[in-house]
């Protein structure tokens, strides 16, 4: 969320998977708002590289959700009264959990029907039954667990794709360069598994984390210095990383920094 200060409106919680299910789901998070009438939020999302199922009620896009990986940042306008419980997958989540291929759903928040996929649809009409978030959470975990057991384990291409976003993620300030050597696989291994499980390639996932990284710091310390943010997360200069967030966010590094300030 590219304005995290609205997180305050949302009444927003997260929780953890359980360990059985952790390979295909990141983390469970719930959102209720409540906004006056005639009131609405455009929240805009850089969302992280992975695909979200939402359960959503009131004033919604509809009731059973796919929110696919956005190539930009992205725009949901927050209106009337609503909540939206959501379960954020893992690389590997998608393939073992549905049938509906990462790249049908890029760049597009879909309204699941029971034709387009009858076994997801099931699974996540079964967690409506409660509607407390920790509980949804529990529930979550067996329907998810469930699942998991009663379809093919996850192969070694969807577990690379898991890795692949990991080690993004963990080594953001002191990567090499060359992913595949660092993982000790090939090229073509690395873009397979991410196009299968993400529908994007390993530049851009790379590319994609990098940037969250720089809203997450500017978000935090808006004066942070640029150009040696640049260098730590291995742009060529601050030129570079001005360059790169504009184009995904509209906005340059300074822009959004400022756009921040009101709501502190």
């Amino acid at each position: 969320m590219l304005e995290p200060a609205n997180l305050r409106r949302y009444d927003a919680t997260w929780h953890q998977p359980s360990a059985e299910v952790a390979h295909a789901v990141e983390r469970y998070w719930h959102v209720r708002w409540s906004l006056p009438e005639g009131e609405s939020i455009q929240q805009r999302i850089l969302a992280s590289p992975g695909i979200t199922l939402t359960l959503e009620s009131g004033d919604v896009p509809g009731p059973l959700v796919i929110t696919g990986v956005y190539g930009r940042t992205w725009m949901r306008t927050i209106s009337g009264s609503g909540e939206a419980f959501g379960i954020r997958l893992r690389p590997a989540g998608m393939p073992l959990l549905s049938s509906i291929p990462a790249d049908a759903v890029a760049d597009a928040t879909v309204v699941l029907t029971p034709d387009r996929d009858p076994g997801l649809h099931t699974l996540l009409a079964g967690i409506r039954r409660v509607d407390d978030p920790a509980h949804q959470a529990e529930l979550a975990d067996e329907a998810l667990r469930a699942a998991l057991a009663a379809g093919a384990a996850p192969d070694q291409e969807l577990l690379l794709a898991n890795r692949i976003l990991d080690h993004l993620t963990g080594t953001l300030r002191d990567r090499t360069g060359n992913l595949a050597a660092e993982l000790g696989v090939s090229e073509r291994a690395t873009q397979r598994a991410l196009k299968r499980t993400l529908g994007r390639g390993p530049k851009w996932v790379s590319r994609w984390v990098r940037l969250q990284e720089v809203a997450r710091v500017l978000s935090i310390e808006p004066s942070v210095d640029l150009a040696a943010l640049a260098v730590e997360l291995g742009y060529v200069d601050q030129a570079h990383l001005t360059n790169d967030f504009r184009r995904a966010t509209d906005l340059t590094p300074g822009e959004y920094a400022r756009s921040l300030r009101p709501m502190r």
